[in-house]
């Protein structure tokens, strides 16, 4: 991977930062309601106190100069100031981040633990009983949106059974766990049946290959045939799980919701209901670099799994 494709990344990075922060802008300027009217709520206003909340936070002026106020500030490290809670944006979205990476890695987690080995024994068994069903519980698993599936897992286990809490994050590692647990397998389960799908169909195709059938016709071990077979399937099962990733980080944010859980899911969808541009703006950007990272980390793991492939270089 050389450095003329990772600058090539960078601005490609860059292009799309700059055309999704005048996107989100445009949008949430044109989102039906104000600013002053949220933070007043239903108390009475006169006129001249409408107007100063609109000087205090600029409103007044043209939405491009307030574009190009707020883009100011980002080249100079400042993300401003949360209209809602008057705290550094910086501040707001760190002290939140923290519990959505642990949420997006611990689902990410459980998928790879479910759909992976459900994805090979699908394979190897081909037809049978066992494939079928890993094929239904995927079909099953991607038809299920990660919000409908945390309620359900919301009433069954949390407040009829009462296995775990029913909000909050927890304090410590274990009581974190527990908290997240919910939450956990409500994203893992969509990704899991995509993974299942991919898994499955990379390593028939590989089993059907002349190699897979000289390596049995010489008495290799079941076991070693496998690995040659999961080895030459793992770019597109790299692909799968750089999808769940990165559709699980935008799960979090209905999930987040659902279990009353304080992290950048959340934070976002108070922020757009407040209209608290500085927030949502900074943390579209953030959520965009994210998403990119692991793009970049997948693609780095296919030239890890493939040698032969050499990102940027002339073939």
């Amino acid at each position: 991977m050389t450095a003329g494709f990772l600058a090539r990344r960078a601005l490609a990075t860059l292009a799309v930062l700059a055309i999704l922060s005048v996107g989100v802008f445009g949008l949430l300027y044109l989102a039906p309601g104000s600013v002053e009217r949220t933070l007043l709520g239903t108390r009475p206003a006169s006129p001249e106190a409408l107007e100063a909340i609109r000087a205090r936070y600029h409103l007044n002026e043209p939405v491009v100069t307030q574009y190009l106020r707020w883009l100011g500030g980002v080249f100079q490290g400042d993300f401003g100031t949360s209209i809602r809670t008057g705290t550094p944006v910086t501040e707001a979205i760190g002290s939140r981040l923290g519990l959505t990476l642990q949420l997006t890695v611990y689902g990410t987690v459980l998928a790879v633990l479910i759909g992976l080995p459900l994805g090979i024994v699908g394979a190897f068994r081909k037809g049978k009983a066992v494939d079928r069903a890993a094929a239904v519980t995927a079909v099953a698993g991607m038809s299920a949106p990660p919000f409908a599936a945390g309620l359900v897992l919301l009433m069954a286990f949390a407040v009829y059974l009462q296995w775990f809490p029913v909000y909050g994050a927890g304090e410590g590692f274990g009581d974190r766990l527990l908290h997240l647990t919910l939450p956990a397998v409500a994203l893992a389960i969509g990704a899991a049946g995509m993974l299942v799908r991919f898994t499955r169909t990379a390593l028939v195709r590989e089993l059907d290959q002349d190699y897979i059938v000289f390596a049995r016709a010489r008495g290799l071990s079941p076991l070693r045939v496998a690995g040659y077979a999961l080895r030459n399937s793992l770019i597109p099962i790299l692909t799968a799980v750089g999808l769940i990733v990165t559709s699980t980080l935008a799960g979090t944010v209905l999930i987040e919701v659902t279990f009353a859980l304080p992290g950048l899911g959340s934070l976002l969808v108070d922020s757009v209901t407040f209209k608290d541009m500085p927030v949502v703006q900074a943390l579209a950007l953030l959520l965009t670099l994210l998403i990119s990272l692991v793009n970049l980390l997948v693609d780095v793991a296919y030239t890890v799994a493939d040698p032969r492939i050499r990102f940027g270089e002339a073939r």
